[in-house]
């Protein structure tokens, strides 16, 4: 959510920021809007004052026996009376229109954020590993994993398309890769949370997929809604709330199923785990001050690319540019592992700062270290540490063998149970 009140301030430099986010110019409109709503506060306050003195006065004219002054006043008062439901009436519409027009922006980019168009136009920062080398020509998970224990057929039959039934061995390893991913992010300082996975509207609009991504959501018959990522449950534990600043930086991690309906990405990523309606992941999210959050959002992204590093899955870190960010970020770094089946790098982690644009719609502030009354809103961050079912596919398809097995990677051996290889069934 936006500041009316920067916007007013400089609606040039608010307009320049979304057009660098190729939204339209919004400022004319918000403040035409801001503009009525003020006045008719200003109409309101100042009925609400001539009342109180006429009705003060109607009181003196009466004791005066001045029943024709008495009466003007009781007119006068009876048809401020009258007025007011109308403009209080008028004034909720317009802040519900405002509110409503500025919900639907995204967020501004931070100045160091490339601009373009789309994926193409993104920045890459580095590269970690080396692609393996096979004597073989490998594969895509969905061509060997079958014998494995991946089975996309019993799950089409129970729930419809992109589902997928995990058994014996492939279950496991899922499994291990969970709690190995939640061992390490509480190592670096994350608190473990169990979340609700169902929550209200407030709480989506919180974090921004609602209103505009309702169409991306799972809803269940009683109003509530399926979170898509456990961002929209960890970040809305601060909502409505004043923290005192020696609690920042607040740094939670909770590993979770994920719904999504997918709905704009018909056709995209039909086979296989790549994009599925249900999955889990282990999210990161951290609550801290204006001045913590870049060096947090640094921190976080390595806290992710330590579990690549970890499991020896080759990737890259690339910075977003202003086209390809989502909808609640500032500034976005996005870790794409190597999938050689595939032949190209794919998307395993998206780590954002979304500064205080998340804070406003949660009204969530800190009060700073030694004072009494001033608030500020505080900035919120979250990624993926990392997503389990696509560092599934990875290792799938990175330690994959020509007979069809797959080797356990050395970190994950201990909570495979001593495993150290999966073989087909």
């Amino acid at each position: 959510m936006h500041d009316i009140r920067s916007i007013r301030e400089n609606p040039a430099a608010f307009d320049a920021a979304l057009v660098r986010r190729g939204a339209a110019d919004a400022s004319a409109a918000l403040l035409a809007l801001d503009e009525r709503r003020r006045a008719i506060t200003t109409e309101l306050q100042t009925a609400q004052t001539r009342r109180n003195e006429a009705s003060k006065a109607i009181g003196q004219a009466k004791a005066q026996k001045d029943e024709t002054t008495a009466s003007a006043l009781m007119a006068e008062v009876a048809a401020i009376k009258e007025r007011m439901p109308a403009l209080e009436i008028e004034g909720a519409e317009i802040d519900a229109q405002l509110t409503a027009a500025l919900a639907a922006l995204p967020n501004v980019a931070a100045d160091d954020v490339p601009d373009g168009a789309d994926e193409q136009d993104n920045v890459e920062q580095h590269i970690w590993g080396d692609a393996p080398s096979f004597d073989f020509e490998p594969k895509e998970h969905p061509d060997f994993a079958g014998p494995l224990g991946l089975d996309f057929e019993s799950a089409a039959a129970i729930s419809g398309a992109r589902f997928a039934v995990l058994k014996g061995g492939i279950a496991r390893l899922q499994r291990a890769l969970g709690a190995f991913m939640l061992d390490r992010q509480t190592e670096a300082g994350f608190t473990e949370v169990v979340p609700p996975l169902l929550v209200r509207d407030d709480a989506m609009f919180g974090t921004g997929q609602l209103p505009k991504f309702a169409e991306d959501l799972f809803r269940t018959t009683d109003g509530r809604w399926l979170i898509p990522t456990a961002e929209v449950s960890l970040t809305n534990l601060v909502r409505e709330q004043i923290l005192g600043e020696a609690a920042l930086p607040m740094k939670l991690t909770a590993l979770t199923q994920c719904f999504r309906s997918e709905a704009g990405a018909a056709g995209r990523d039909t086979r296989g785990l790549i994009r599925q309606h249900q999955f889990e992941k282990v999210e990161l999210v951290a609550i801290t001050t204006p001045e913590q959050s870049e060096a947090v959002h640094e921190e976080m992204t390595r806290a992710a690319e330590a579990i690549l590093e970890a499991l020896v899955l080759p990737y890259r870190r690339v910075l977003l540019c202003t086209g390809d960010m989502g909808f609640s970020a500032r500034k976005t770094y996005d870790l794409e592992v190597w999938l050689p089946g595939q032949g190209r790098y794919r998307e395993i982690s998206s780590i954002s700062n979304c500064g205080e644009f998340q804070a406003r719609r949660m009204n969530a502030r800190f009060r700073p270290a030694g004072e009494s009354k001033g608030t500020r809103f505080v900035h919120t961050l979250n990624g993926s540490g990392l997503a389990v079912g696509r560092t599934l596919v990875a290792v799938l398809e990175n330690y994959q063998q020509a007979d069809g097995s797959v080797r356990i990677p050395e970190a994950l051996v201990p909570y495979m149970g001593g495993l150290t290889e999966l073989r087909p069934a």
